[in-house]
């Protein structure tokens, strides 16, 4: 459950281009008003307000007709202006700015990597005009991408909990990992015990080594789990919005159980041929399970990908 990557978030950014950009429009539509210009004190209670409303807003601002900042930088949470890069910077020369001048309707950038943040960035602009239609200046707002995608699917309240869930399933991981460790201190203590001398023929040829590929079985299924549950729910982004992830670790944990089922079976097919006849029934049984276990697994992952194609497809046309 960490931050989406950059693919991540375009994809969705191209996704819900049109409602970012309808989202934009209210919000500079809502705070549109002349008296911005004409009153300082107004102008930063706005601001203030936006920011506190809208916690995807990274920078917002005023402009005047020839694209000089008229307001300060204010950084979320923050009330006191930081007065570098802010009142008399020339913006110009910035894209939104040349948009905005040759629109009177809400702009809305392209995705831009944010110098200050290092993370995507949208910027919006709409012109202001007086009663009398004299342009007045232009409001700008600096968005962050990630966190604009995040309020509108309406997940910001379950990644204030993001931390705990982390640490959590960390702890989990962890936990796995133990008993990771635990299993090949047996597996070596049973591969020592081998070389000792005095271990009876039958003992040091049949029993000691399946001993050991059990506890190596063992350890290799769950370390799977442990490392599945650290980087689909730690390290990575999961986003649950889309069935593709919710695929992706069904698939990985199902896949670490076939391995482990798959090995026992070969073990018991071993021991049968060996000498210990009576366990190739249910090595057989535990391979027909693996092969059922994979062809379910196959016809999961199949039907998933075609209903998610389908439900892409069918959201693609209504956008159209």
């Amino acid at each position: 459950m960490s931050e989406m990557s950059y693919i991540q978030i375009i994809e969705h950014y191209h996704q819900h281009t049109a409602s970012i950009n309808e989202l934009m429009g209210s919000i500079l539509s809502g705070i549109n008003d002349e008296t911005l210009f004409q009153d300082e004190a107004r102008q930063q209670k706005a601001i203030d307000c936006l920011m506190e409303s809208y916690p995807f807003v990274d920078l917002p601002y005023t402009l005047d007709p020839s694209g000089q900042q008229l307001s300060h930088n204010v950084a979320p949470g923050n009330t006191l202006a930081d007065q570098q890069g802010g009142v008399g910077k020339d913006r110009s020369h910035r894209p939104y700015f040349l948009q905005a001048k040759d629109s009177r309707a809400t702009i809305v950038t392209a995705p831009y990597l944010s110098v200050a943040s290092r993370s995507l960035c949208i910027s919006a602009a709409v012109e202001v005009r007086s009663a009398t239609d004299v342009l007045l200046g232009y409001i700008v707002l600096d968005i962050d991408l990630s966190r604009t995608i995040e309020f509108l699917m309406g997940d910001s309240q379950r990644l204030k909990f993001s931390v705990l869930f982390k640490s959590i399933y960390a702890a989990i991981a962890l936990g796995l990992f133990s008993v990771v460790g635990l299993l090949f201190y047996f597996s070596l203590e049973e591969l020592w015990s081998v070389f000792i001398p005095g271990t009876g023929e039958h003992e040091l040829h049949y029993t000691k080594p399946f001993g050991i590929i059990v506890y190596l079985t063992l350890a290799l299924a769950i370390f799977d789990l442990a490392k599945t549950t650290l980087e689909e729910e730690v390290l990575m982004h999961k986003d649950i919005f889309r069935h593709s992830s919710t695929r992706r670790t069904i698939t990985r944990f199902m896949s670490a159980i076939l391995i482990a089922v798959s090995i026992e079976a070969l073990l018991l097919m071993f021991k049968s041929v060996l000498g210990d006849g009576h366990m190739l029934a249910g090595a057989v049984e535990m391979m027909f399970s693996a092969a059922a276990l994979l062809v379910a697994l196959g016809i999961y992952v199949f039907l998933g990908a075609k209903a998610e194609k389908a439900m892409v497809e069918l959201r693609q046309n209504k956008l159209d």
